[in-house]
């Protein structure tokens, strides 16, 4: 999920999206007008959904970045498949082996999700005020990639948490770098400092894509649907008809962005080192090739198109009971 280095980016001007001219704006009045259509209640749906669904689905993220960064290190354990993961891990760790990590993977996927639509709803309000006409596809894409930036820019060192803790191998707590995610927290920066927590934030800004491609197809995945049986573009769906939308969004996404994942998860791995992301690429290319670069995508879409679905079902059913009027 995702940020730009620039906080002006936290909303597009209008005029950027429509060539009509406008007064200049300072970006505190920037600011107070995309507040304006701030909802909390879009930031506890959001949290709910990625609450729920990371706690459901942690082992098969566990899996998915075991198999990114699985470059052929002897220290690595070496895997046939995702059940064959799954199965080594319970039969050395148990259940507490495969949600090892789940802690800053909730409070990350919580945040990230919450965040996500909190920003992204006050972006496309704000861009939306005073119009009479549906944002347009390009619109969708612009405020769900300016609502990635912001959130990832906040979360980014609860990855890097979370991907470290998944790439302890040792059975043995002795054996383990780290205890949990705070200590992790404090030893990454005492040890590699502010840049160790932003580790990967370059590649999670390409990510952004990724969230902005899943929200655009969504929205008009609802829209068009909507349309085709002739109800208003925001008229309430059944469970099966979100997990619908959800999960085609969520190929999409995933079927165009996945190298990225693999890229960001490497250079957050404690067990090798990178001097950058074309470091990453170069090396990946020249020692696996393209298949290199997929690593992990069965178990990342077994993971993520439920994870979605799920998420979305519940932040659409509890934000319709948080938030009374439409947005």
């Amino acid at each position: 999920m995702s940020p730009t280095s620039n906080p002006g980016a936290v909303a597009v001007s209008k005029a950027a999206l429509t060539g009509e001219a406008a007064p200049t704006v300072t970006l505190a009045e920037h600011l107070q007008q995309v507040f304006v259509h701030v909802k909390v209640g879009n930031l506890i749906a959001g949290l709910s959904g990625g609450v729920v669904s990371t706690l459901v689905l942690h082992p098969l993220d566990l899996v998915k970045i075991r198999f990114a960064v699985s470059d052929g290190l002897e220290l690595r354990p070496k895997y046939s498949g995702i059940f064959h993961c799954m199965r080594s891990v319970w039969m050395q760790e148990g259940l507490r082996g495969l949600y090892q990590g789940v802690t800053p993977n909730v409070w990350g996927a919580g945040a990230s999700w919450g965040l996500y639509f909190f920003f992204y709803n006050a972006i496309k309000g704000y861009t939306k005020e005073g119009r009479q006409t549906e944002l347009s596809a390009t619109e969708h894409l612009v405020s769900a990639a300016e609502a990635g930036i912001l959130t990832l820019t906040i979360t980014n060192p609860i990855w890097v948490t979370k991907t470290r803790l998944v790439l302890q191998y040792d059975a043995g707590s002795s054996g383990k770098q780290y205890k949990g995610m705070v200590d992790a927290l404090v030893k990454i920066y005492r040890h590699e400092g502010l840049p160790g927590l932003y580790k990967g934030y370059i590649p999670g800004l390409f990510g952004t894509s990724h969230g902005a491609l899943q929200f655009m197809a969504y929205e008009e995945l609802k829209r068009d649907y909507n349309k085709y049986r002739k109800a208003p573009s925001d008229a309430k769906l059944s469970a099966l008809e979100y997990i619908t939308m959800a999960a085609l969004s969520k190929l999409f996404a995933v079927a165009t962005t996945y190298p990225y994942q693999v890229v960001r998860a490497r250079l957050q791995d404690q067990h090798n080192k990178y001097n950058g992301v074309i470091d990453v690429v170069r090396r990946t290319w020249r020692n696996e090739g393209t298949f290199g670069f997929y690593k992990g995508i069965v178990a990342n879409l077994i993971r993520v198109t439920p994870a979605c679905c799920i998420t979305f079902v519940v932040y659409e059913n509890v934000s319709r009971l948080l938030i009374t009027q439409p947005h």
